[in-house]
């Protein structure tokens, strides 16, 4: 039986043992490289997440800070709309107030040419009746 085996030297024996040692060797540095990488990612991932949370307060206090300067600025032009509608309604009173003066004035004035025409035409009668 011995004769059916090949005969294989030690050293190709050792060199296969030390291939295979080699190759082990190198898939623990593989797996120690993927377990460092992993734990750089998780590392980053985390300053990531953290970068975020700290872009993302800062974003929303910059815009609340906005929104109450747009609000402080909507406020002040609702006033000065507010004032300038009152001296506007205080301008268009003092037009009505004029209005209603002229008004008067022209309606005195046709009671005085109404009584003028009254004289001119008493005047005229009494020269024809001959008074």
């Amino acid at each position: 039986m011995s004769d059916k085996l090949p005969k294989v030297s030690i050293a190709v024996v050792g060199v296969v043992i030390a291939q295979i040692g080699g190759f082990i060797w190198w898939t623990a540095q593989q797996a120690s490289t993927i377990a460092n990488l992993e734990e750089t990612v998780n590392v980053l991932t985390v300053e990531n997440n953290a970068t975020d949370k700290t872009n993302l307060i800062r974003d929303v206090e910059q815009n609340a800070d906005n929104i109450a300067e747009f609000v402080e600025i909507l406020v002040s032009m609702q006033e000065e709309g507010e004032e300038t509608a009152a001296e506007v309604y205080d301008e268009i009173e003092l037009i009505w107030e004029d209005m209603g003066g002229f008004t008067e004035q022209f309606i005195q004035i046709i009671k005085l040419q109404a009584r003028i025409a009254v004289l001119e035409k008493t005047v005229e009668f009494s020269r024809k009746d001959g008074m």
